[in-house]
């Protein structure tokens, strides 16, 4: 798949699996076996001060996998043409980004935490940090 052609729609929710005991709750993560690739960088976000937003920026190459780990945020998904809107609040559950789509983190709970496994170490040329810049990627693959 070109990475140009993606959409939001090519973004999915992944039920990851969640182990119980009367000790609480476990849940496992595997390359290439709970997520669609290899993880090669690990980062979170917390202690996001109420209205501050985060993201606003495409990736090249780069999938992700964002987890909820506590509490709840919004993530906008935008591919050039349409937009949509998933909340992550459940830390059994990861959202799957593809590159090519413009993302915005926002309305994060008191006390949220996002999990954010990347399939690549960060790269600043894999980057799309200009709204403009990234409409003139897409459009590159309009036909």
């Amino acid at each position: 798949m070109k990475t140009g052609k993606t959409s939001v729609y090519d973004c999915s929710i992944i039920e990851l699996d969640k182990h119980h005991s009367d000790a609480g709750n476990i849940t496992v993560i595997e390359n290439q076996d709970t997520i669609p690739f290899e993880v090669n960088r690990v980062y979170y976000l917390y202690d996001i001060p109420g209205g501050q937003e985060r993201g606003g920026h495409a990736h090249k190459e780069l999938r992700q996998l964002l987890v909820a780990a506590s509490g709840s945020f919004d993530v906008v998904l935008n591919d050039g043409s349409v937009k949509r809107t998933v909340t992550l609040n459940r830390p059994y559950q990861g959202l799957l980004v593809v590159p090519g789509i413009w993302r915005e983190l926002n309305d994060f709970s008191s006390g949220s935490v996002c999990l954010v496994l990347a399939s690549h170490k960060y790269d600043e040329a894999d980057y799309m940090r200009s709204y403009e810049d990234f409409l003139e990627y897409k459009r590159q693959f309009l036909n």
